[in-house]
């Protein structure tokens, strides 16, 4: 069973750090064509695109935070091209969208002020991440691994933000999700999605490494993840 390791759309691949290296049969997607609209469907489209060339089998999807409302579409270009999805996994990751509605939409719900603060700043013409080393020194005390992250993101302008997002059909006859669901919470920041996790009845399992929990403690994580993959297999 492969996984299928997807970062956010505002980070480069280099944001799963070590991990893939500490885990069997895994394919990091990453894309570079979504730097123009429709950004939603470009990303699909890439990680659609790798999945494709590795050896049939089943696949698990794990999200990482900007990821996560991209999952249930991408499973289903992966179910279209005949690629079976046996689970979902978000990362300290948002959540697919029931309502229809855009990024900012989505990150209203989990913290209205900064969205709002985070509007002002696109609507003037900012970008979104322009993270600097004092910005993460706290969370990614490591000079080396700080620098890497840095590298690693893709600042998006309010275009991005503002482009509606895929719909999750959660609820509807024959509608995602179509396999079982995990949650992998790494910071404070997403309690209240790993809440949400556990209300629909998904497993969740937290692991306190930080939102790049991946580049600070890949050797934790990756334990952490294959806890929560054998609950989601072995429920």
């Amino acid at each position: 069973m492969a996984l299928l390791l997807c970062p956010s759309p505002l980070t480069r691949a280099a944001v799963w750090g070590d991990l893939p290296g500490l885990l069997e049969d895994v394919a990091v997607p990453d894309p570079t064509t979504d730097d123009t609209p429709p950004y939603a469907a470009r990303w699909i489209a890439a990680c659609a695109q790798l999945a494709a060339t590795l050896e049939p089998g089943p696949m698990v999807l794990v999200g990482h935070s900007g990821a996560g409302p991209l999952l249930p579409r991408l499973g289903a270009a992966l179910h279209a091209g005949g690629r079976a999805v046996t689970a979902y996994v978000f990362l300290d990751a948002s959540l697919p969208r029931q309502r229809p509605g855009d990024r900012l939409d989505l990150l209203a719900t989990e913290d209205e002020a900064w969205t709002d603060e985070l509007r002002q700043h696109l609507e003037g013409g900012g970008r979104f991440p322009e993270w600097t080393a004092a910005d993460l020194a706290d969370g990614v005390p490591d000079d080396a691994t700080r620098a890497a992250l840095i590298e690693a993101i893709r600042p998006r302008g309010l275009d991005f933000f503002t482009e509606s997002l895929p719909t999750s059909g959660d609820g509807e006859p024959g509608g995602w999700p179509d396999a079982p669901v995990g949650y992998l919470l790494t910071s404070a920041t997403y309690e209240s999605r790993a809440r949400i996790a556990r209300s629909r009845g998904w497993p969740v399992v937290e692991h306190a490494a930080g939102h790049f929990a991946s580049l600070t403690d890949p050797a934790g994580t990756a334990t952490a993840l294959e806890a929560l993959l054998d609950r989601l297999r072995h429920p």
